[in-house]
């Protein structure tokens, strides 16, 4: 964790590239020492992910790290759990950055769905969703789209 922490802070402080080249040392020790299914090294994989998009503009390489990690999330995991919510959030935003907004969009309504039912209304990352939804609906020019939950 302290690792993973480390690399966060060293794509915020201004060095994506050191974040991406840490977390892809990070995750090769926690394969060899933990598993492939650890929650830590799953943790990382969405670190070395966000970094991918955020350190080059690597957005197609992005969506790809996330779909991975989701269909592993959803094994090890399950559907509802907060990790694997967090992932389809990152997803569907990284599907935008790629120019596929229509398929965030989808995503999103999915997700929003999913957080009401599991989350409530009022939690933050609900709340967040619906603020991403909106986003994305705007960038489509779809203003006359409600945001229903």
């Amino acid at each position: 964790l302290t690792r993973d922490n480390l690399a966060h802070w060293l794509g915020e402080g201004g060095e994506p590239a050191g974040a991406v080249q840490a977390l892809r040392e990070l995750l090769a020790d926690q394969l060899r020492v933990l598993s492939a299914d650890h929650p830590d090294t799953l943790r990382s994989r969405g670190s070395l992910a966000h970094w991918l998009g955020e350190a080059w503009g690597y957005f197609a390489g992005a969506v790809q790290a996330f779909r991975e990690l989701l269909a592993d999330q959803l094994r090890v995991l399950g559907a509802d759990h907060p990790g694997t919510l967090r992932t389809r959030s990152n997803l569907a935003h990284w599907l935008g950055e790629a120019g596929d907004i229509a398929s965030a969009v989808q995503a999103l309504r999915e997700l929003l769905a999913d957080q009401l039912r599991v989350l409530g209304a009022d939690h933050p990352d609900t709340l967040r969703t619906r603020s991403n939804l909106a986003s994305w609906l705007g960038a489509a020019g779809d203003d006359n789209d409600q945001v229903h939950g």
